[in-house]
């Protein structure tokens, strides 16, 4: 598949309020956006170790650990690198914000204006 040099991929939930605000800002920084909603389209476990790489990041540092399923089936438990990526896989919507991705440089947007780092 050829991609626009300037598309966006924007990685998010629409009903995360920081999401939707993000998601607005992602329109100003790229004419191209192709919106991923990490609920309704399921992201592999390669997809999510590529994702990691690009933000530099373990898969543990984009999960919400004060949302109540990480602590009722995550916290307090010993994973491994696989197990971690299949928690991304199986819980998507405990990502705690957004991820937008344009031209292999990748940030995870915890407020609005931190995809304008994309530019």
């Amino acid at each position: 598949m050829k991609m626009h040099p300037n598309e966006l991929f924007f990685y998010y939930n629409p009903t995360h309020s920081v999401d939707k605000q993000v998601r607005a800002y992602a329109h100003a920084v790229a004419n191209h956006v192709n919106l991923i909603d990490m609920d309704k389209e399921k992201i592999t476990t390669t997809g999510w170790r590529s994702i990691l790489d690009k933000l530099s990041m373990r898969p543990k540092d984009l999960l919400n650990r004060a949302h109540p399923d990480y602590q009722n089936h995550i916290a307090g438990k010993t994973w491994d690198d696989d197990s971690w990526l299949q928690i991304l896989v199986r819980y998507p919507h405990l990502i705690k914000a957004p991820i937008a991705i344009m031209k292999n440089k990748a940030v995870l947007c915890t407020s609005p204006n931190q995809i304008l780092k994309l530019n």
